[in-house]
């Protein structure tokens, strides 16, 4: 079990969130920024360090706010991103950046206020 707070996870889960949208708007777009290589890597590895740590999350937490399929999602997704050493399928990625990780951000911020 990981010794970090409950708070600071998901302090960093915010983090990659907001650090996605930054890179998104520097770059005009989502799709600009996944056909530029820097910040097709930022993203992915964004989302990879989400993935990681919404696994270190505690039981009672996923249980309570029913994070288990953001968690089995995010997770996933970093295990293809991880492993995938034949390519990602980039439209998934747009899809998890425009639709997921905004809602994702909004879950983790309201347990952020209420634990």
């Amino acid at each position: 079990m990981s010794k970090i707070s409950l708070s600071a996870k998901l302090d960093f889960i915010i983090l990659m969130c907001d650090n996605i949208e930054k890179i998104t708007k520097r770059h005009k777009g989502i799709v600009k920024a996944l056909e530029d290589f820097e910040g097709q890597m930022a993203i992915l590895m964004a989302i990879s360090q989400i993935g990681e740590t919404l696994k270190k999350l505690p039981i009672e937490i996923i249980q309570k706010y029913k994070l288990q399929n953001d968690l089995d999602g995010a997770y996933y997704t970093r295990n293809y991103i991880v492993h995938d050493y034949e390519g990602v399928d980039l439209a998934l990625i747009e899809n998890m950046v425009r639709v997921h990780i905004p809602n994702l951000k909004i879950i983790i911020e309201d347990i952020k206020n209420n634990e």
